[in-house]
C-alpha cells in the first residue's frame, strides 16, 4: 500500500518529511510571554510523534497582543531566551527530517480573556486585565470590554511588532514563522467587514480592509532569511451573512502568494459569537481546495481530522497538500507512528522505542469523531 500522506512535501525554502502537521494550539503556560518547562515537555512530544511538521501555539507579538496573560509572547530579550532554551531541548531528540514553527499573532479585541479552565469568570484587572485594540471600537460580545480603535500610528507600530516578533523566532531556532489572519484576531479583524468599520486608509472599501494583512505579510516577508518559510492561517468564511466568503480567501491567498508567502492554511469562522455552526469532520476542505486550485499556493487544512485513513483520503484526493490535526495528537502523541501502521507507511519510531516488533503497534483511532 503506497500512502500519499507520508511522502516528502516541499514548503518553500524547506522539505518536510510527511504530509501531516500539529496544529497550533495554545497551553497557558508562559510566563509574561516566556516558555515555561512545560513547553520544553511539549515540543519533545511533538518532535517525536511522527508528524513532519508541528507549529507551534499562536504567539503574541506585543504584551497586549496576547490571547491571555498565559500565552506565549516574543516581544522581549526575555522571551526569546526562554524559547531558544525550549527549542534547542527539543531539538535534541527529533525524529529525521521534523521541522518546527511558531504562529505569530495579535488577539485584537479577543486578547485578554481568561484562562480556559476559568471560563464564565471575566479577566478583571486584579487578575491581570488590559485594555485591548481593534480596527473598530466594537466589543467581541455582551459584557466584554469595547476595545481601543486603532490610530494610524498603532497599526504602523503593531506591523513592525509582528517583524520584531519574526526575527526573534529565527533566532530561537524555528524552520518556519506562520501569522495568525483567522478565527477573528486582529488580523482577521481588518479583513472582516463585519469588525473593520473604518473610513480611513486601514478601512472601508475591500482593498483598504486588506492593506493591514499584507502590511503585516511584507514587514514578515522582509524579516524573515529565504531558509525559512513563512506561511499563513486564514480563513475561508465567517459563516455569516455579510462577512468573509471563500471568494475573499481566494483573495488573500492570492495576495499573499504575491508577495513571498509560501503556504496557507484554511481555516473558518469565529469571528463573532456564534459564527461557528456545528459542523463534520473534514468542514473546511472543500473551501481549502478551491484556494488551492484557484492560486497554486501550498494548502492545508485543519478542522475535526483524527482518523489516519480521512487523512490519507483527504491528501490523496489532490485536495489540499497538507493536513493539520490537534486533538488527535493530544490524544495520541504517537499518532504518527500508529498511522503509519494503519496505512503501511515505512515510518519507524525513535530508536529508544524500536524496541516493539514491527508490526505490533496498536492501531492509531479510525473514528471520525472529535478527539
Amino acid at each position: 500500500m503506497s500512502s500519499k500522506l507520508f511522502t516528502p512535501l516541499q514548503i518553500g525554502p524547506i522539505e518536510v518529511p510527511n504530509r501531516i502537521a500539529i496544529s497550533p494550539m495554545c497551553m497557558y503556560s508562559a510566563d509574561d510571554g516566556s516558555a515555561s518547562d512545560f513547553h520544553i515537555q511539549h515540543l519533545c512530544r511533538f518532535g517525536m510523534s511522527g508528524a513532519g511538521l508541528a507549529v507551534m501555539e499562536a504567539t503574541g507579538v506585543t504584551r497586549d497582543g496576547r490571547i491571555s496573560p498565559g500565552c506565549l509572547g516574543l516581544y522581549s530579550d526575555e522571551n526569546e531566551k526562554a524559547l531558544a532554551r525550549a527549542v534547542a531541548a527539543a531539538r535534541k531528540y527529533d525524529m529525521p527530517g521534523f521541522k518546527l514553527g511558531i504562529q505569530l499573532c495579535h488577539a485584537g479585541r479577543k486578547a485578554s480573556t481568561p484562562y480556559p479552565w476559568d471560563r464564565g469568570a471575566a479577566l478583571t484587572p486584579e487578575k491581570g486585565a488590559w485594555q485591548t485594540v481593534a480596527p473598530s471600537a466594537i466589543p467581541f460580545g455582551n459584557d466584554i470590554p469595547a476595545p481601543r480603535e486603532l490610530s494610524d500610528a498603532d497599526i504602523r507600530e503593531i506591523v513592525a511588532a509582528f517583524a520584531s516578533a519574526a526575527k526573534r523566532a529565527v533566532n530561537a531556532g524555528f524552520d518556519l514563522l506562520e501569522i495568525h489572519a483567522a478565527h477573528g484576531y486582529l488580523i482577521h479583524q481588518f479583513h472582516s467587514p463585519l469588525t473593520n468599520k473604518r473610513t480611513d486608509d486601514w478601512g472601508g472599501t475591500q482593498e483598504k480592509r486588506l492593506r493591514f494583512p499584507l502590511a503585516v505579510a511584507e514587514a514578515v516577508r522582509a524579516a524573515t532569511p529565504s531558509h525559512i518559510a513563512l506561511g499563513a492561517r486564514i480563513n475561508s468564511t465567517d459563516f455569516v451573512d455579510d462577512g468573509l466568503s471563500p471568494d475573499d480567501a481566494v483573495q488573500l491567498a492570492a495576495e499573499l502568494k504575491a508577495r513571498g508567502v509560501d503556504y496557507v492554511c484554511v481555516s473558518s469562522g469565529n469571528i463573532v459569537p456564534g459564527g461557528r455552526p456545528a459542523l463534520g469532520p473534514g468542514f473546511n476542505v472543500e473551501r481549502a481546495a478551491r484556494v488551492k486550485r484557484e492560486t497554486g499556493i501550498v494548502t492545508r487544512t485543519v478542522g475535526y481530522i483524527a482518523g489516519p485513513k480521512h487523512a490519507e483520503e483527504i491528501v490523496a484526493s489532490g485536495a489540499v497538500d497538507q493536513v493539520a490535526l490537534a486533538r488527535a495528537f493530544l490524544d495520541d502523541s504517537n499518532w504518527g507512528w500508529h498511522a503509519a501502521e494503519v496505512l503501511g507507511a515505512p515510518l519507524l519510531p525513535p530508536p529508544q522505542y524500536q524496541r516493539v516488533k514491527a508490526g505490533a503497534w496498536p492501531a492509531a483511532k479510525e473514528s471520525r469523531a472529535i478527539v
